[in-house]
């Protein structure tokens, strides 16, 4: 009788060409390998971790799918996962992967990135889906394969090896230091867990801030399955003013990274520092945990508060590039909709926000 992995993989391969590698599908929530590559590989991210796709599916309905040019039964050495998302309002498409700043592929040479995107092409057609979307840091399609560039975004991550002292110097004067250290003369109060009295005041503050950005919020029960699924690898930030929460960030854990993922604040009391003190502390204490790395996550390129923001903490800023199969036709932004989408983000009470963020996001992942 074979192990639980062979019973339960479904493995499809496809020969692209005579010379290429074949490719084989797999689940990577039941397939005990792809937790081993995203442990080992040095380019993984929280986005490939079994923990993220767990949420995704508990939560939206995802389904993932992970694809590689190595044999059942043998180690696994790449992959490039993806979710397979069906959706009656935004259509069928392959997204690596939903509400992910950024999914690196998972390989050592290109021949192997490309099989795999090949692979996924052959099941695009044959799922009659609208486009495939990769989105990955560094690797990048070969040109023959047909994938074209769609969206751009700045990209900021802060090394942490240097001694606490050294990255506190390195902190703009007027926009960080001094922030911190009027936090610090206000008395701000600072929490951090992962408690649901702590996920409640997070989430009331980022329903503010998304009502400022004119959007819904992400729904409630996607936070709860966050929780659910990371554990002591997830932590909510909070700082206050007497009883008054008035800033909050979500930071994730994986292997030796904290990633910023989540936050909200009131931005008429921005002036206490409480933003400034929240990734302090998280620097801080991923310094005590001996972390390497704060990912700060992804911007929209229109949005020079946020880009300012990271570069203030002297975090390094690159471009990650989103690829799309075939080419997204760009829609011309309607400004009628948009001042109605505007107008109803400001008065809606806030129970119809996170009704709209309860029924839009599984569809626009």
């Amino acid at each position: 009788m074979g192990t639980v992995v062979e019973v339960e993989e479904v493995v499809h391969s496809l020969k692209t060409e005579d010379s290429a590698p074949v490719v084989y599908e797999i689940d990577p929530l039941l397939d005990q390998r792809w937790a081993a590559l995203v442990e080992s590989h040095p380019r993984s991210s929280v986005f490939h971790s079994v923990n993220w796709l767990k949420a995704l599916q508990a939560v939206y309905g995802y389904e993932p799918v992970a694809v590689t040019t190595c044999p059942p039964g043998a180690s696994l050495t790449n992959g490039l996962v993806f979710c397979r998302i069906n959706s009656w309002l935004t259509g069928r498409r392959f997204v690596s992967l939903p509400f992910s700043d950024h999914c690196e592929a998972l390989i050592d040479r290109q021949d192997e990135l490309d099989a795999m995107l090949q692979y996924m092409k052959r099941d695009q057609e044959k799922w009659k889906s609208q486009y495939i979307e990769i989105r990955p840091v560094s690797t990048r399609p070969s040109s023959q394969i047909g994938l074209e560039e769609s969206l751009l975004y700045p990209f900021h991550r802060l090394d942490l090896r240097r001694s606490t002292e050294e990255l506190f110097h390195s902190f703009h004067k007027d926009c960080v230091q001094r922030k911190i250290r009027r936090a610090e003369r206000e008395g701000l109060n600072y929490e951090a867990g992962n408690s649901e009295a702590l996920l409640q005041r997070f989430y009331k503050l980022l329903l503010v801030t998304r009502r400022r950005q004119y959007l819904p919020p992400q729904p409630l029960a996607w936070f709860r399955g966050l929780l659910a699924a990371f554990g002591t690898d997830i932590k909510i930030r909070v700082a206050s003013k007497g009883d008054v929460p008035v800033a909050s960030i979500l930071t994730l854990r994986h292997k030796q990274s904290v990633v910023y993922k989540y936050g909200g604040s009131i931005s008429s009391l921005n002036k206490l520092g409480g933003m400034a003190l929240l990734f302090w502390k998280t620097i801080q204490e991923a310094k005590n945990q001996e972390l390497e790395e704060l990912d700060m996550g992804r911007s929209n390129a229109d949005n020079a508060g946020l880009i300012a923001f990271k570069e203030h903490w002297q975090a390094v800023g690159t471009t990650l590039t989103y690829w799309t199969y075939p080419p997204r036709r760009k829609v011309a932004r309607n400004e009628w909709r948009q001042h109605l989408l505007h107008r109803f983000v400001q008065v809606a009470p806030d129970f119809a926000l996170e009704a709209v963020g309860t029924l839009l996001y599984r569809h626009i992942g």
